[in-house]
């Protein structure tokens, strides 16, 4: 392959990968490399590390940027997401290395809205359509101001979402936001979500408790878990265990004196995978459509049955493998059928996820649209 130089702009630090978005850009950022990618990165953080070896280590070139989180950045009617990621000195960077940009989400491209970078060839990895994201999270939000300020980005993000038509090409993350990038844009692809799991475990049998886990500081998951504690409260003969690095005190109060549900606090990548080991069903929720979650690729590879509902993915090969629910009733009606069933679907899990979301797969695809000849 020949040497291949690539600019990404990422619209926060991904490493280490704590959350969705930020683990689909590593584990992106990990295939690129060892597919041969020179890779310069240009990453915007709330906080800038003074150390940064595992992405070095990927990476030619890694540049870091401050978001600039000002009270006035709502008063704008740039987004306040986009607004807030604004940096000359990226621009310098870019111009220094005359290579293709790949944005990871529209909030990344204010340099693009600007039209600054004519010169380089633009492409997007679209992981949401945000408008559609904020109005879920708005929807889902109890606190006033939140709700305000969610809706409110909504309602800019959709006026700045036409910026899209500026890329050459957009790498959509599921079905749904490919059809509707390619019916407002028609520049778009689909490509998988990057997930850095490269061999299901081999697991059989029954696992020991039902399992969610999520970021609790998003009131999307805080509903997800106020819903599965009031079913669990009526099926008191299996274990719910909730898992998160945040809202212990939160859930607590939700859980109350039910002796079949607890709280798990993470603390690092193997405990998580651990607890994924020896669940025997996954619970993956959420009100918002908006991509494919990236807790479903660590359950799918590394655990047990999966009970989804429509907003968690929209790829048909990864949803048949998968209990899909629309309501809380049928929620339960699940949960009490795989109660009752071992897992014997190791053979074919693996056969179509080792293939379909292969993480190198899916990189050689975004490589050969980059530099297609």
């Amino acid at each position: 392959m020949q040497n291949r130089v690539l600019h990404i702009v990422s619209f926060d630090n991904p490493y280490p990968p704590v959350y969705g978005g930020v683990v689909e850009v590593f584990h992106k950022l990990k295939a690129l490399h060892e597919l041969g990618v020179s890779i310069y990165l240009h990453c915007f953080a709330d906080e800038i590390p003074s150390q940064f070896p595992e992405l070095q280590r990927i990476c030619t070139e890694v540049y870091f940027y401050q978001i600039h989180r000002r009270p006035t950045g709502f008063l704008s009617m740039l987004p306040y997401s986009v607004r807030s990621r604004n940096s000359l000195e990226l621009l310098a960077n870019l111009d220094k290395v005359k290579a293709p940009i790949l944005f990871e989400g529209i909030k990344s491209a204010y340099l693009v809205h600007k039209k600054l970078l004519p010169h380089h060839p633009k492409f997007l990895r679209m992981h949401n359509i945000e408008h559609h994201y904020f109005k879920g999270i708005a929807s889902s939000e109890l606190n006033i101001f939140k709700k305000w300020a969610y809706s409110s980005e909504a309602i800019k993000l959709q006026r700045f979402e036409k910026i899209i038509s500026q890329f050459d090409v957009v790498f959509a993350l599921s079905e749904f936001e490919n059809d509707y990038a390619n019916r407002m844009y028609g520049n778009s692809e689909y490509i998988p979500v990057f997930h850095g799991n490269g061999k299901v475990l081999p697991l059989e049998g029954f696992g020991k408790y039902a399992f969610y886990h999520g970021d609790l500081r998003m009131s999307d998951n805080l509903r997800a878990v106020r819903t599965l504690i009031r079913i669990f409260k009526d099926i008191p003969d299996m274990n719910l265990v909730i898992a998160s690095g945040s809202g212990s005190e939160v859930v607590a109060r939700y859980i109350g004196k039910s002796a079949n549900i607890k709280f798990e606090k993470i603390k690092s990548h193997d405990q998580l995978r651990q607890l994924l080991v020896d669940a025997h069903i996954n619970l993956v929720l959420s009100y918002q459509k908006s991509g494919t979650k990236l807790k479903l690729m660590a359950a799918l590879f590394n655990s047990r049955h999966c009970i989804i509902n429509e907003n968690i993915t929209d790829d048909e090969k990864v949803m048949a493998l998968c209990e899909t629910v629309t309501s809380d009733d049928e929620i339960k009606q699940k949960i009490r059928k795989l109660q009752r069933m071992p897992f014997i679907d190791f053979e074919h899990r693996r056969d179509v996820l080792e293939d379909h979301l292969s993480d190198l797969k899916n990189a050689r695809q975004i490589i050969d649209r980059i530099w297609r000849n």
